[in-house]
């Protein structure tokens, strides 16, 4: 264990003692001590209006509105986020989901031809010890051109680092007595060691800013930022970094949300899955908002969807801000002349077709073998690098339209497929793996963070199944837990990976059965005693990459 002043660092997983000592310098260690104990405070407090707003909407029974402190800022037309540097003028195909601790996955998309790579310690990462400290490694590694088979950096895909969310603690490091937030790890390492070197290499530092739920949580990450460049020695206005609006609070101050980093945007990001799910975190108590099967009823095409788009593309081009559409999850078979693979690239060309039209600028794929046809399709539909011209002045958006649930029920088929998603996500998790392959595509703490918001909701305001009236009720939920499990079980290869699964839908069951809802799924199983007594065996196998 490192000690130092009011820091404790745990001492390194087994098998990364190299890569321990090689981040945890002391100078390193200082610098992310300075971080943590400045902005410690700040990060409470971000947390602490959350829970305060969600409260207030609680008792109130209001529904949010875009602000009325803030219309100032959304009336000016003059102002501008500051233009991105040239790597990131073009956007058009990132690679989503992709966990650095996977070293090939990781050469692969360096290799390839996309335009940039999500980093992510987020949705497809699981944040062990191990997985954190690999790879961040990497990551350092790969910008100081130590990776083996890949381009410089200055000519790789650009990468698009993405910390945890604000909801994460990092447990294998106290300062002043506290468990630090997971982010700040994450990003303090990240630019103390990398953060000069993409500088003078013209390729970043740029990021991913995951679950951002207010302006002022922005304002707390442009306060950090500013910090960081002059610690470090980098002009103002160096990093960049794209903001996920995944949740519907967001939705409502995106102008406000680029007004705070626009020294440092790099644009918004819209999604689905943890958007959606956001509605059930927030309103899920609320009969209004009972969201029906996702997997017959919901998509980017629906009311409240296409116009969370619709406005987040107004918005950000309306200030000079690049706009970005969610990742296509979907795997293409491996024979390009089957029936089967031209079904599955159709489907992606249909649903990112919608995105290009309503005017984005890129979005993500999880295949690297969408990468090429993906990028055809914006040669095809646009021009340029951007498209930033597309003002959209045809969109006129409301409150109404935004909170606008979809007609729908439940299916006993949408049911199974939720509950499977959670209980192999949790059990994935416990292996130390962010995401895993379902049915043809990548899934991961996104979407399992619906399935089990739908299948909470559904057993709250007992929905009844479309195919034969039955209530979904802790009883069938159950039931259904205990028969899904044996189908997944058939795939197990050994009694211990059949144990963990049982183990997985046990806790799937009592996540969907709280009285209250958690707000996060990544959060309860982050302080969950059975995935942390897991990391305790030894270093754990990265996810499994397709080929």
């Amino acid at each position: 264990m490192k000690v130092l002043d009011n820091m404790e660092v745990s001492p390194p997983p087994p098998g990364l003692e190299t890569e321990y000592e090689t981040l945890f310098t002391t100078d390193a260690l200082l610098f992310l001590s300075e971080l943590i104990s400045t902005f410690d405070k700040e990060v409470d407090k971000v947390l602490w209006l959350r829970v305060s707003r969600k409260a207030q909407l609680d008792l109130s029974g209001d529904l949010p509105s875009f602000l009325e402190g803030t219309t100032h800022i959304r009336t000016d037309p003059t102002w501008k986020v500051l233009p991105v540097p040239p790597r990131l003028q073009k956007r058009h195909v990132d690679i989503g989901d992709m966990a650095p601790c996977d070293s090939q996955r990781f050469i692969r998309a360096l290799q390839s031809r996309a335009q940039g790579i999500q980093v992510d310690f987020d949705d497809g990462n699981c944040p062990t010890y191990y997985n954190q400290i690999k790879g961040i490694h990497n990551i350092v590694q790969v910008v100081h051109n130590q990776f083996p088979n890949v381009p410089p950096i200055s000519q790789a895909p650009v990468l698009m680092l993405r910390p945890r969310a604000w909801n994460m603690v990092e447990h294998n490091m106290m300062v002043q007595g506290k468990e630090v937030p997971g982010p700040l790890f994450d990003f303090g390492l990240l630019m103390f060691h990398c953060g000069k070197m993409l500088f003078d290499n013209k390729s970043g530092p740029f990021l991913y800013l995951s679950k951002v739920e207010s302006f002022m949580e922005a304002r707390l990450w442009n306060s950090i930022f500013v910090w960081t460049q002059l610690k470090l020695g980098l002009p103002l206005g160096t990093i960049k970094a794209t903001v996920l609006i995944e949740n519907v609070l967001a939705t409502f101050e995106m102008e406000e949300i680029l007004y705070e980093l626009r020294d440092h945007s790099a644009g918004l990001n819209c999604g689905i899955w943890d958007y959606s799910a956001s509605f059930v975190s927030k309103f899920g108590h609320r009969q209004d908002f009972l969201l029906p099967d996702r997997s017959k009823y919901v998509n980017m095409e629906k009311l409240f969807l296409h116009s969370y788009m619709d406005l987040l593309v107004q918005t950000c081009h309306r200030r000079g801000a690049l706009a970005t559409g969610g990742m296509a999850a979907l795997l293409l078979p491996q024979d390009p002349h089957s029936d089967s693979y031209r079904t599955v690239l159709s489907s992606v060309i249909r649903m990112k077709l919608l995105e290009i039209k309503a005017g984005v600028d890129g979005f993500m794929v999880y295949d690297l073998s969408l990468i090429e046809p993906m990028q055809k399709l914006f040669q095809l539909h646009t021009k340029g690098d951007n498209q930033l011209q597309q003002l959209r002045k045809d969109v006129a958006v409301t409150p109404d339209d935004l909170l606008s649930m979809p007609l729908g029920g439940v299916t006993l088929y949408g049911l199974k497929y939720n509950i499977a998603v959670g209980v192999l996500f949790i059990d994935a998790w416990l292996s130390g793996k962010g995401h895993f392959f379902y049915r043809g595509q990548v899934e991961d703490s996104a979407t399992a963070e619906i399935s089990r918001s739908q299948v909470w909701q559904w057993i709250r305001h007992q929905a009844r199944l479309e195919d034969d009236s039955r209530v979904v009720s802790r009883a069938l939920v159950t039931d259904l837990t205990r028969e899904v499990r044996m189908e997944l079980s058939c795939g197990c290869h050994s009694v211990r990976a059949e144990q963990q699964l049982h183990t997985a839908a046990d806790i799937f069951l009592e996540v969907v059965l709280k009285r209250h809802f958690p707000e996060f799924i990544t959060t309860y199983l982050n302080v969950e005693h059975t995935f942390l007594s897991s990391q305790k065996i030894g270093p754990l196998e990265a996810s499994k990459s397709k080929l």
